[in-house]
């Protein structure tokens, strides 16, 4: 083992590291040479000299997917740690000279999408010369990232319970039902749960937190909705909603800030299911300065932004959408 801890600290460069670490990562030669602006046999090539420098196969090849060895994923692992601990004393140094540089990475499911953007306009705003990174995708999508633990926070309406992190709420989620304004029930002072469920309903696809939380609140209930359609989109929803193909639940925060013309919220029994919006971080990464001030910021700032612009539309539970 000491002879391969040699080999590898004197044969191996950065740059074939940062490339190891970056195809364990994205899990395909072809996602890291894009990531890293090489061409696919440049990749190749480093992670060959890698392999011989070490004496030992990282990956092969089984049919199109590649596959790390033992030790080609014990060395991206230990890659992948070596650059955050570079990423760290980086935003180390940037707080010494007050935040003027460095990176913030955020992965956050898609629908807090909607207010995350304007959470983060007033933070850059304040400290222009910091790189933020933002990726989306749908609950799993996150949870897989968070996992590999790349980013300093993956947002979350529930967090997954199967990994070791910290979590810290820091804004209300209501979740409302949704309809055209031409709705029968779009009317009514009280729909009752009996009547929600005779309703075609469209629903959010597995894997998404919308509808996880949909889920539970049916599991407490012992109820079951009439599902016309699954769809991939809280945008594809409304539109559906509104051409009168069913009537949905959605966070009313993709009301808020992306737009509820031709929608009304239905006052139903026991709704909105109020849930909350988590920033969620490995246990094991410590926070870097620039992503300790995001947060500080994000419980003070950001949170009284958000509810502010929720409260001037008028987009509280039990009240019609305008």
């Amino acid at each position: 083992m000491q002879n391969l801890v040699r080999n590898l600290s004197r044969a191996a460069t950065l740059r074939q590291l940062e490339i190891l670490a970056t195809v364990y990562r994205l899990g395909s030669i072809k996602a890291a040479s894009e990531a890293l602006h090489l061409t696919q046999p440049t990749v190749s090539i480093q992670l060959k000299k890698l392999g011989e420098a070490v004496g030992m196969p990282l990956y092969q090849m089984m049919g199109r997917k590649l596959v790390f060895s033992d030790f080609g994923r014990e060395i991206a692992q230990s890659a992948t740690r070596v650059f955050s601990e570079l990423s760290g004393l980086e935003m180390r140094l940037a707080d010494l000279r007050g935040l003027r540089s460095g990176a913030l990475k955020l992965s956050v499911v898609t629908t807090s999408k909607y207010f995350i953007p304007h959470m983060l306009g007033p933070f850059c705003e304040r400290y222009p010369g910091i790189d933020i990174q933002l990726n989306v995708g749908n609950r799993q999508q996150i949870i897989d990232r968070l996992e590999r633990g790349d980013e300093d926070f993956y947002v979350f309406s529930h967090p997954p319970e199967d990994i070791d992190t910290v979590s810290t709420e820091f804004l209300v989620n209501p979740l409302v039902v949704i309809a055209p304004e031409s709705h029968p029930l779009a009317g009514k002072r009280r729909v009752s749960l009996a009547q929600l469920a005779k309703e075609p309903f469209l629903m959010r696809e597995p894997g998404s937190g919308t509808r996880f939380a949909i889920e539970q609140f049916l599991k407490k209930q012992n109820l079951k909705l009439n599902v016309r359609m699954t769809i991939e989109s809280n945008e594809a929803i409304k539109h559906a909603v509104m051409s009168g193909l069913g009537i949905s639940i959605l966070s009313a925060h993709t009301l808020t800030f992306g737009g509820n013309a031709g929608l009304v919220e239905l006052r139903v029994d026991k709704l909105p299911i109020t849930t909350s919006w988590h920033m969620v971080w490995p246990k094991s990464k410590s926070l870097s300065p620039i992503a300790d001030r995001f947060l500080q910021y994000v419980h003070d700032e950001g949170r009284r932004l958000i509810e502010g612009e929720f409260k001037r539309t008028g987009l509280i539970a039990t009240k019609r959408l305008r």
